[in-house]
């Protein structure tokens, strides 16, 4: 059972250290959370899709992030659980460690991971050789 324990915490623990996290999928109470979170403190500037066109958007130099981008995307939830603490220095995206519990700053990360739609390309593939 000890073992067992320890795999998970290593397993948990190693989660977005290398890339973007899409090892697990979030459970929908974590969304929820995430998403109500979101609607509150980041909807204004980041917008409803995470686009960064948010009503506050326009107003904001440097403008706000585009959160489903492919750069935004691709940075390990570390990188972006970091931004969500901390904030970005010279912007107005301000850090929320002091507001927000850890497991809130994870619920966010978890609904902003979830914004992000693949679809198939709209370009065909190449022929055949």
């Amino acid at each position: 059972m000890t073992m067992l324990v320890g795999l998970v915490l290593l397993i948990a623990g190693s989660i977005g250290t290398v890339g973007p996290s899409f090892a697990a999928l979030p459970e929908p109470a974590r969304l929820e959370e995430g998403h109500a979170l979101y609607e509150r403190h980041c909807t204004a500037c980041h917008g409803p899709e995470g686009r960064g066109d948010g009503k506050q958007a326009l107003s904001l130099s440097p403008r706000p992030g585009n959160l489903i981008s492919a750069h935004t995307s691709a940075k390990t939830d570390q990188d972006l659980l970091k931004i969500i603490a901390n904030g970005r220095p010279r912007t107005a995206m301000e850090g929320w460690k002091d507001r927000l519990s850890d497991d809130q700053q994870m619920a966010v990360l978890a609904y902003i991971r979830s914004l992000v739609r693949f679809s198939r390309s709209a370009t065909p593939p190449p022929p055949a050789p």
